[in-house]
């Protein structure tokens, strides 16, 4: 199957965003809604992509070798164990610096916004630190401990993962 450019960029997109959601997708390619990245997928990508057990959007192997884009997730075991390196825009890689770590009490989404603001001087929308932090739990390296609000903290020490920021 041959791809055209717009095709071989989504797929790069696909690769450096998995696991991946339609609505991330849907952001990054400026489309209009979810229907359209599904369209898309199914119609260029067919070959290249698949919905893990949690319907989430994954590369094929070929995908990450067609495009040569480091994937946004890499474990050390391959597919088991917790991430080693992660590739994530740059709102996520500050919520990882300013995430309890795994031994830590866990915090909420407000929190994990003050912290931002603190840390960073930046005043992202709540919605966003909310997406980010739910990106961040489909890669492995935040989990969710439920209180009276769903709180958040790193399932690995910071120091012993690698984050690069995507384009």
């Amino acid at each position: 199957m041959t791809l055209s450019e717009e095709a071989r960029e989504r797929l790069a997109d696909v690769v450096e965003l998995q696991p991946t959601k339609n609505s991330e997708l849907q952001d990054r390619w400026d489309l209009e809604s979810g229907s359209e990245v599904h369209q898309f997928l199914e119609n260029e990508l067919g070959d290249y992509y698949f919905r893990d057990d949690n319907s989430l959007i994954r590369a094929t192997a070929d995908a990450a070798e067609l495009v040569d884009v480091e994937p946004g997730v890499v474990s050390e075991d391959g597919d088991e164990g917790p991430p080693s390196r992660v590739r994530v825009p740059e709102l996520q890689a500050q919520i990882l610096e300013v995430l309890p770590g795994p031994d830590e009490r866990s915090q909420s989404v407000v929190a994990t916004l003050h912290a931002l603001r603190d840390t960073y001087d930046v005043d992202p929308p709540v919605e966003d630190v909310r997406s980010g932090i739910q990106s961040l739990r489909r890669k492995d390296v935040v989990e969710v401990e439920y209180r009276t609000v769903p709180t958040f903290r790193l399932t690995v020490d910071l120091a012993d993962l690698e984050v690069a920021i995507a384009d």
